[in-house]
């Protein structure tokens, strides 16, 4: 039996199958394609438990969710070296496809630029490619409230042991004691502020010292409520609102010129990025962008909200071409200002 014909010309066939391709194709994400098929790893600079790996974590919840093709997040801890051993694992080490992100700490930013073993870094801040920030902090120092110290001022004749874990713990008190002349000993070798905060409790030091405030109290809030501690001073130029309130002095108020203000400014203004969270300098571009647009959707998300407000974190969103644009300035930074800030905090 012969067939009928449907009447339809061939020509009108082969363009309706064109269009529907077409449409395939243009429907095509290769993001999407990417990273349906891998995991995400995010490693954080810091020891579990601590503000940096909160932040990490509650990122690591939600921005597989943003990301094209919906990949799985694992978050692993890398600490040590204030969070440039992190750092350089992105750098050198992990996969440079954009599948490994890197949640680092504030003074890894910093550090090629001011620190003395800035030759001993295996990265450059410079050519990493940031996906952004998730906090902006005002650091402080702390000390057990049964001590007899009453105020920063008292350290300037009386010494006080503070803890370190690498990083603003051991930046911020240096710079305090060298530049400023705080009477300041520290007591190397912890893994985070979680463990210098069991040592102020077990009396193994006096207290803490380049931690931000509302890490402090999200993760510490009994030392509040228990009124367990003493917060001496502000490591800001501007300070948080609440401890303005409160009368808690700010460093650069101790500062006897405007040389020493502007060395200490320098060494705050990572406090604007706090929880900065980076890639490799060889990633896709593409790739971070999808990154950098997930991070900001991930954490304006409002399951990750309400998260962060049961942990008592504090979001302050930077996106990723920002806190690149905020690194750039500060490199730019006069060398002399450097020079002499890199001297200050050279010295143990």
């Amino acid at each position: 039996m012969a067939r009928k014909r449907s009447g339809i010309p061939l020509a009108v066939v082969l363009s309706a199958g064109l269009s529907a391709f077409s449409a395939r194709a243009a429907l095509a994400d290769p993001i999407a394609d990417f990273y349906k098929s891998r995991q995400v790893t995010l490693t954080v600079g810091s020891t579990a438990g601590g503000g940096y790996d909160l932040y990490a974590r509650l990122v690591g919840r939600h921005i597989g969710r943003y990301l094209p093709g919906n990949p799985n997040v694992i978050v692993t801890n890398m600490p040590g070296a204030g969070g440039n051993t992190s750092a350089a694992y992105v750098a050198n080490i992990g996969a440079k496809d954009g599948t490994v992100i890197g949640a680092v700490q504030t003074g890894t930013l910093l550090d090629q630029l001011i620190s003395a073993n800035a030759a001993q870094l295996k990265h450059d801040a410079r050519t990493l490619n940031y996906v952004g920030s998730a906090n902006s902090e005002v650091f402080t120092c702390l000390v057990d409230a049964s001590l007899p110290i009453k105020s920063f001022a008292d350290l300037f004749q009386q010494e006080i042991i503070f803890g370190s874990s690498g990083g603003t713990t051991r930046d911020m008190p240096v710079a305090l004691r060298n530049i400023l002349g705080a009477r300041i000993k520290l007591v190397p070798g912890y893994g985070g502020t979680r463990e210098i905060g069991m040592a102020i409790e077990r009396k193994e030091v006096n207290g803490l010292c380049g931690m931000g405030w509302t890490s402090i109290q999200s993760q510490r809030p009994e030392w509040f409520e228990k009124k367990m501690v003493r917060v001496l001073v502000q490591e800001s130029a501007v300070g948080d609102s609440a401890l303005n309130q409160q009368g808690v002095p700010l460093s650069v108020s101790f500062a006897k010129d405007t040389e020493q203000r502007q060395m200490l400014e320098l060494l705050y203004s990572q406090g604007v990025f706090t929880r900065p969270f980076i890639m490799a300098p060889e990633a896709p571009k593409e790739r971070v962008t999808a990154m950098r647009e997930a991070f900001v959707k991930a954490l304006s998300d409002p399951q990750a909200n309400a998260e962060a407000v049961k942990q008592k974190l504090v979001i302050t969103i930077i996106n990723g071409q920002d806190l690149q644009e905020m690194v750039r300035k500060i490199y730019s930074t006069p060398a002399a200002t450097i020079e002499k800030l890199k001297r200050a905090l050279a010295s143990e």
